[in-house]
């Protein structure tokens, strides 16, 4: 259990100490609560920061189960168990790429994007359910032409896990409980962060 997305970014960052001043590494946080966990593992670390905006694609009638997701450069993931295919989720994609070009201008304002090309990428979440929007943060990343991808959370279902494997070199998760349902389970206080506290986080 995680007192909040602080606590758990400073343990996170114990697992995490073979990367610390590593001249070519970079922290990304996955707004907007990964971007909190990312903060503290990248100051642990002596490490840039940067963010990797994904948004998931909600199910037709039931919005908060995630048929894929949206990367930054607006390509789909899509949930290989909802049954659904690339086409059917790209058409209910909208919102999600809606939500991912609010969040790049809210977010980052008139700081551009760190290059990743050639760097090892360490990917931060506070939590993955179903890893849906790690998953396509992870592919974009790829697609960047990063060296090293390594996907780094407090805490993960073994599914998640598994399906990030795919994608990445490294995923790291500090605990994979059994009996997992919802990231916010394992945390004390897990209130939403706003838009001004990742903005906050990244000017520093």
């Amino acid at each position: 259990m995680f007192v909040d997305r602080v606590d758990a970014g400073r343990r996170l960052a114990e697992r995490l100490g073979a990367y610390r001043g590593e001249p070519n590494a970079i922290v990304l946080g996955i707004p907007r609560g990964g971007v909190v966990v990312a903060a503290e593992v990248a100051r642990a670390l002596e490490l840039p920061l940067d963010i990797a905006v994904a948004a998931k694609v909600g199910a037709p009638g039931n919005p908060e189960y995630a048929v894929g997701a949206v990367a930054p450069d607006g390509e789909v993931s899509v949930n290989p168990t909802a049954g659904l295919s690339y086409q059917e989720v790209r058409r209910l994609s909208g919102p999600a790429h809606d939500k991912v070009e609010r969040y790049v201008s809210s977010l980052r304002g008139d700081r551009g994007p760190l290059s990743l090309a050639g760097r090892t990428v360490i990917l931060v979440d506070d939590g993955l359910a179903t890893g849906l929007t790690a998953l396509a943060a992870a592919e974009w990343v790829r697609r960047q032409q990063a060296d090293r991808v390594v996907v780094a959370v407090p805490v993960a279902s073994a599914s998640a896990v598994t399906a990030l494997e795919s994608v990445a070199d490294e995923v790291i998760a500090a605990s994979m409980p059994p009996g997992f349902y919802a990231v916010g389970q394992f945390y004390q206080r897990f209130g939403q962060t706003e838009d001004s506290e990742v903005r906050a986080i990244l000017g520093a």
